[in-house]
Parts: C-alpha cells; structure tokens; sequence
C-alpha cells in the first residue's frame, strides 16, 4: 500500500486517473513494478501485452492504445529504437518511459529525446525493494550540468527509502559523489527478512545489503557502479563493467553489449567485451575499430583487448544480459574470443 502511494507521487512514476500504462514488466517480478497496484489506486487504465513482447505486438499495441506511461528494460527500448529505424514509430503519446533492470545509455536516453521528445526515468531497485527504490528526475537547477547527466544517474530515493554507502568494515563513507562502497536500503518496503533462510544480507542495525557497488552525491543522487559479481579489478585498479558498455554502446556499429572479467595471468582479471553488431557490420574488424573507438573515452587500462562478436547475447527471464551464463560459457570455452594487443604490452 505505501509502495503503491509513493509510486503516485509526483517525483516517482506520478500515476493518475488519466493514465493508460502499458505493463511491459514481468507480473512475476517485484509484480510488474507496482504498476498494478498503483494504476487500480489511481483508475488509470492498463494495457496488458501477456508474453508477446516482440517489435511487431508493441508497435500495434501503442499504435492502438495510445499509451502515456510504460517501464521497460533498455533491451526493449533498444527493440523499439531498433524497429523505427526500419519503420516510423511514433512514441509520442507517452509522458515518460521508466527504465531499469539495468543501465540505460546516453545514446539511448538521448535517441528516445530526440525522435519523440519523451524523457527516460532511470531506475534502481530490487525485489526486495518492492523494487522501487531511486528515480532520475533531474532536479530543478541542473547545476552546470546537461538534463541527460542526471538522468544517467541511477537516481535519488523515493519518499519512504534511505540509501547510505558502506565500506568492507562496516564504515559510513561519505556522500561526495565519488567515494564509492556498498550500497545499503531501509524503507518502508523494503523487506526485513527471508522466508525459512537464514542469510548475512541485512546488517546489525537492519540495513539491507545489496550487493550492488557505487556511490552517492551531496544532492543525494545515487550512481550505481556495478554488481559485486560484476565489477572488474584488473592489477588492484577497478573497471566498472556498466561504464564500459554505456561508451561502447555509442558506436555505431554496436547493437548489444556485455563486459565480464576474464582470468589474465599478468593483472589476475581483465575485461571481455561480448558484442552483438549491427546488421552490415563486420564483425571481423569491429574489435579494432571499438578499441581505436575507446582510446580516448576511458582510461587506457580500461580498453579491453579480449573481445567476442556473438549473434546473440542470452537474456535472463525479465529481459536483463545474462552475466552468469556468459561466465560460464567463457569458463566452457564456449565463446570464440579474440585477443589483442593489451594493457602494458608493447608500447603502453
């Protein structure tokens, strides 16, 4: 009930009466986001898609229903952005797309702007969480900054969430906008315990552990770095995974996207770039173009040289890249990898 009421407020998703939300999130995960609590709440009305969630079903079903509110992971943002290309799509009739489950890009966040002049709400949660948590509503004075920065964040908390951010010891670190360490929740909605399980994930004083890597600001914007699991430390340095695929998302010849560590004899891990290219790219060449691409848009240590071009990159039950299979298909031998040049060999 308390998820249902922040999620109508009006720095949350804002859900009223004259809404028409379409529920493209999983029923069975965190329960579509709330959508079907606080679309009956407000009277909005719903448009559910079941299981067909395919380019050619949603372009009849925004075309019909004429959708104002939706939430979606990026890869299906990325279908959409993929399907106008090939034939107009209009998206104008939404008022916002909420996107989570992973990053959103700048080039996706920019390109939906841009086409339809439709603002993409980044956000962050868990299960746990019910899973809304933080949201990217820029604030009033931008600060300098571009409205796209702040929508690259992961977001600031709700009404009824806290977020702090903890080292290995136990220690508060300090919300400067580049400290980063655990991210803990508390809430109202946020769960307290598990059923039958016993578990380490809340901490003495009843913080939830995440398991998620990154940091907060002074305005209380949250940036998630990583996953534990997912975060690369390559030599004792950290290569965040999330910002390495953001920038090669850029490219043009790059549809998808996957960064994972790879066991490397000299600096014990080092980054894998998975891609899937864009139709007409070769996917011979386009690891040196990406690297040449990467030169200078992130640390040098950063630019990978282990790199594989896939047909597909597998997908978890609600849409996310599914990191544990990747690892396990890299373990297996599974992945045709090719390797170049790397960090500290030749003339770095």
């Amino acid at each position: 009930y308390l998820h249902a009421l922040a999620s109508r407020s009006v720095d949350s998703f804002a859900v009223q009466e004259r809404d028409v939300i379409l529920m493209l999130p999983s029923m069975f995960h965190a329960n579509a986001w709330g959508f079907p609590y606080s679309g009956w709440m407000s009277g909005a009305d719903m448009v559910m898609p079941g299981p067909h969630l395919q380019g050619p079903h949603l372009r009849t079903m925004i075309e019909s229903a004429r959708p104002t509110l939706t939430a979606m992971v990026p890869t299906l943002l990325g279908d959409l952005l993929l399907a106008d290309e090939t034939a107009p799509l209009d998206l104008s009739c939404f008022r916002a797309i909420v996107s989570g489950g992973s990053a959103v890009p700048s080039s996706m966040i920019e390109a939906v702007r841009d086409r339809w002049n439709v603002p993409v709400i980044q956000g962050w949660g868990m299960t746990e969480t019910s899973p809304m948590c933080v949201l990217s509503h820029p604030p009033k004075d931008l600060n300098g900054e571009t409205e796209t920065y702040w929508r690259l964040k992961s977001g600031r908390p709700v009404p009824g969430i806290e977020v702090r951010v903890m080292d290995d010891e136990g220690n508060l670190l300090e919300q400067d906008g580049t400290t980063v360490g655990e991210l803990q929740l508390r809430g109202a909605w946020v769960t307290g315990s598990y059923i039958k399980e016993e578990t380490d994930a809340f901490t003495e004083d009843g913080w939830l552990r995440t398991g998620d890597v990154g940091m907060v600001d002074a305005r209380g914007y949250v940036q998630l770095t990583d996953r534990t699991k997912d975060v690369i430390k390559s030599g004792g340095e950290w290569i965040s995974s999330v910002d390495l695929e953001d920038v090669l998302l850029k490219h043009e010849g790059v549809a998808e996207v996957a960064v994972v560590a790879v066991d490397d004899t000299r600096w014990q891990e080092r980054p894998l770039a998975i891609v899937r290219s864009k139709a007409g790219c070769d996917g011979e060449t386009l690891p040196g173009e990406l690297r040449s691409f990467l030169v200078d848009k992130v640390a040098k240590f950063w630019v990978p040289e282990y790199w594989a071009v896939v047909d597909d990159i597998p997908k978890t039950s609600v849409g996310k890249m599914d990191k544990k299979l990747l690892r396990e298909e890299v373990a297996a031998g599974k992945l045709a990898i090719q390797k170049h040049l790397g960090f500290g060999e030749g003339n770095d």
